[in-house]
C-alpha cells in the first residue's frame, strides 16, 4: 500500500475515533462522580433529562476510602433545570448538601469531566467531577 494512502486511512481512522469519544462525552447525561467534600467522602450522581433540562439525583455515597456508605443524601436531587447556554455550558440551579441550600450553578462538561460551579453572591465554588459511565 503507498505510503500516502497508508497515512490518510490512518488519520480518517484518528479522526473518527476522536470523533466518536467526543460525540459520546458531548452531554452530561450519565453517571458521575463528584469531586470530595470536607468530610473526604464522595458520591455518583446520574444525570438526566428532565422535559428539556437536564437533573441529577445521587445515587450512591462513597466515604473516602471508597466503601459504600449510608448518607442521607442519597435520592436528593443536586441539580435541575440545567439547560444549554453555548457548546458544552449548562446552567441552572444546584443544591449543596453541606450548606442545606440551592445556588444558581454552571457546569462545564469537557469530555469525560465536568467543573460544577456555584455561585452565592460574589463567593463561588466549584468542583470538577469525573464520568462513570
Amino acid at each position: 500500500m503507498p505510503v500516502t494512502r497508508l497515512f490518510r486511512m490512518m488519520t480518517l481512522s484518528a479522526l473518527l475515533a476522536l470523533g466518536t469519544g467526543a460525540g459520546q462525552a458531548a452531554t452530561p447525561e450519565g453517571l458521575w462522580l463528584t469531586g470530595p467534600d470536607r468530610s473526604g467522602n464522595v458520591a455518583h450522581v446520574k444525570a438526566v433529562r428532565c422535559g428539556v433540562a437536564l437533573c441529577g439525583t445521587i445515587v450512591k455515597a462513597f466515604n473516602s476510602a471508597g466503601q459504600p456508605i449510608n448518607s442521607p443524601n442519597v435520592g436528593k436531587r443536586v441539580f435541575w433545570d440545567m439547560t444549554p447556554v453555548g457548546g458544552n455550558i449548562y446552567e441552572g440551579r444546584a443544591y449543596v448538601p453541606v450548606m442545606k441550600r440551592d445556588y444558581g450553578a454552571q457546569m462545564v462538561l469537557k469530555g469525560n469531566r465536568m467543573v460544577v460551579k456555584g455561585c452565592a453572591g460574589l463567593i463561588c465554588m466549584d468542583q470538577t467531577w469525573t464520568r462513570v459511565d
